[in-house]
């Protein structure tokens, strides 16, 4: 054991010796490797400014930065390679790649979600079902949506709460894009009194409604009779607005507001919902013969009342004994 652990000096300083001579050798090939580092380093970045000026030429920022980075880490991953096989000659690209390529299957199956992401996100600069700035619905959130970023897109909903969605989800589910035209239709309800004129009602909503601040002019307003309800006729006003969000609510709420006005002033009915109660206290001999039945109504003034129900086999088998 003794002789084991046991280290001559003269040993220590030989393999000190031929790690600095070996260096030197190498020396060379370390500068060379990383002048070469430092060229695919430039280009790369070079590349990415590229990318970003050509994606700022068409408004696209976001798909820029996304792939800008992705080339420049691309390349400057290409010449690390070729600057490890010029500093170690031995050293085989086939190797590298083959180890890249087992470790990528590891690194993939770690950070799946993260990749998944990655690539929805790229997806989605690259097809561009929406835009910065554009109002969307999506996964029950609505919002404005501020950024695309390679992990997710970033949306500030209507009462300023920043809501961050994963690429994924928003690639794999529905998205409703308010803003993807410059209109958008709106629509209500209106009950009138079936005692009321359908076409003055019509016409009065219609004023109404090109009266109001934010409704378009073209395509025009319309008034539709869509339902006989059982207390009201149910008129379904429609009128196109400004497809932002801000503009649909003002539009509606001046629209309501001037239509309430405007059929009041007319005298045209808005009614409540009116429900008629029919109180049985108790059944009688005529329940169930049509033309009859009292349904619940008062009893008549004049002739016999009809008997309850439940004394009619009584009497009869008492009159029978009597």
């Amino acid at each position: 054991m003794d002789q084991a652990v046991t280290l001559e000096p003269a040993f220590a300083l030989g393999k000190i010796e031929d790690w600095v001579i070996g260096f030197q050798k190498l020396l060379p090939n370390i500068v060379v490797g990383l002048v070469v580092i430092a060229i695919f380093w430039m280009v790369g970045w070079l590349f990415d400014r590229a990318f970003n000026r050509w994606a700022r030429r068409h408004s696209r920022d976001n798909l820029g930065e996304v792939l800008g980075a992705f080339v420049k880490w691309l390349i400057i991953l290409f010449g690390t390679l070729i600057g490890l096989t010029i500093v170690i000659p031995s050293l085989n690209p086939a190797d590298l790649l083959a180890g890249l390529g087992i470790g990528s299957v590891a690194i993939g199956f770690a950070f799946k979600d993260i990749l998944q992401n990655w690539l929805a996100g790229l997806l989605l600069l690259i097809r561009q079902p929406f835009q910065v700035g554009d109002q969307i619905v999506v996964n029950g959130y609505e919002g404005t949506v501020d950024w695309i970023e390679t992990r997710a897109t970033i949306i500030t909903t209507y009462d300023r709460r920043r809501v961050i969605i994963p690429n994924a989800d928003v690639y794999s589910n529905a998205v409703t894009v308010n803003t993807a035209h410059a209109v958008r239709r709106s629509q209500y309800d209106i009950g009138i009194g079936y005692g009321d004129v359908m076409e003055q009602a019509r016409a009065v909503i219609l004023k109404a409604l090109g009266e109001t601040p934010g409704v378009e002019a073209e395509p025009k307003p319309e008034v539709l009779v869509m339902d006989l309800a059982a207390s009201w006729v149910t008129l379904r006003a429609r009128w196109w607005t400004s497809s932002k969000r801000t503009d649909v609510v003002h539009a509606q709420a001046a629209a309501l507001e001037r239509i309430k006005t405007a059929l009041d002033a007319a005298g045209i009915d808005m009614p409540f919902d009116t429900k008629v109660l029919l109180f049985h206290d108790q059944s009688e001999e005529i329940d169930g013969i049509r033309g009859r039945q009292r349904e619940g109504w008062p009893k008549p003034t004049s002739g016999p009342a009809p008997r309850p129900a439940r004394l009619v086999g009584v009497e009869d088998d008492q009159t029978g004994r009597d």
